[in-house]
């Protein structure tokens, strides 16, 4: 976990009226400790993401909810395929090969 001020010292562009705001509006969220904020290590990922976003790349303040979630969504996405991965690996030869074939046949069709 690192506290505000810690993850203000490591992203030299941001600013902490940035940050409270970002805050404020749920694009990153802060625990609290000792009655101070603070950031898990994705948080403060997520809070490097932002700047990237917002000061290197100019993204729009009030795009900014909508790229956080295509992100978001695509995360999830990816989270979902490996454990899906994972699973038919963990299954027979003969199931493995059932769903190697049925992908091999979507992409033939176009559908993939």
């Amino acid at each position: 976990m690192r506290n505000l001020e810690e993850v203000i010292s490591l992203v030299p562009e941001l600013h902490r009226e940035d940050l409270d705001r970002w805050i404020r509006d749920a694009l990153v969220e802060a625990a609290e400790e000792a009655g101070k904020a603070t950031f898990s290590e994705s948080q403060f990922a997520r809070v490097r993401l932002i700047c990237t976003l917002r000061y290197d790349m100019d993204v729009e303040e009030e795009t900014l909810p909508v790229v956080l979630d295509l992100l978001d969504q695509l995360h999830d996405t990816r989270v979902r395929l490996h454990k899906l991965s994972q699973a038919v690996l963990a299954q027979d030869e003969e199931v493995k090969a059932a769903v190697l074939q049925a992908l091999s046949e979507t992409r033939r069709s176009g559908r993939g």
